[in-house]
């Protein structure tokens, strides 16, 4: 990956993209699914009250930005059933499919870390990852974040860790 990230605001145009991401098992529970509606999917990461941004930048030298990931701060990166009454702020995170697994998770996890501080000025930071997600939960612990506890999300039991740090 080349040059700096370019953080923006969600517009529609990207929000219309996100919706059209596919991962692959088992990550396909990130994926937009055929029962949901593409256009309240758009409004929802459109609402300023998630606080979407998007996330641009070059792969290769020759190649203008493009839209890498997207990243979300608040209230959207918490998961039903998790414990959230200690001061942290939340953090969200999606990378575009092709770009997962790829050794780049570090870097957009800096990336978003260092703009999360310029922005909100938070004393310390938190992810609620799926527990599946073993390779989400290495990238963040090597940015210095630490378990704090599991549990099952409130509407299907499925079990998530969350990880915090200080800012």
């Amino acid at each position: 990956m080349t040059g700096t990230f370019t953080f923006v605001p969600m517009n529609e145009a990207s929000a219309r993209a996100i919706t059209e991401w596919r991962y692959q098992p088992p990550y396909d529970i990130y994926n937009l699914q055929a029962d949901e509606d593409v256009e309240e999917a758009v409004a929802y990461l459109l609402d300023p009250q998630n606080a979407f941004y998007t996330i641009h930048g070059r792969m290769v030298e020759r190649e203008g930005e493009r839209l890498l990931a997207y990243c979300s701060f608040g209230r959207d990166a918490q998961v039903s059933g998790g414990d959230y009454s200690q001061a942290a702020l939340d953090i969200g995170l999606g990378v575009r499919p092709d770009l997962t697994g790829q050794g780049y998770g570090l870097t957009f996890v800096t990336a978003v870390l260092d703009f999360a501080r310029r922005q909100f000025s938070p004393t310390a930071f938190r992810v609620t990852i799926a527990a599946f997600n073993e390779r989400a939960q290495r990238v963040w612990q090597k940015a210095g974040f630490r378990q704090t506890h599991t549990f099952r999300r409130e509407y299907d039991g499925r079990p998530f860790v969350v990880l915090s740090r200080e800012a």
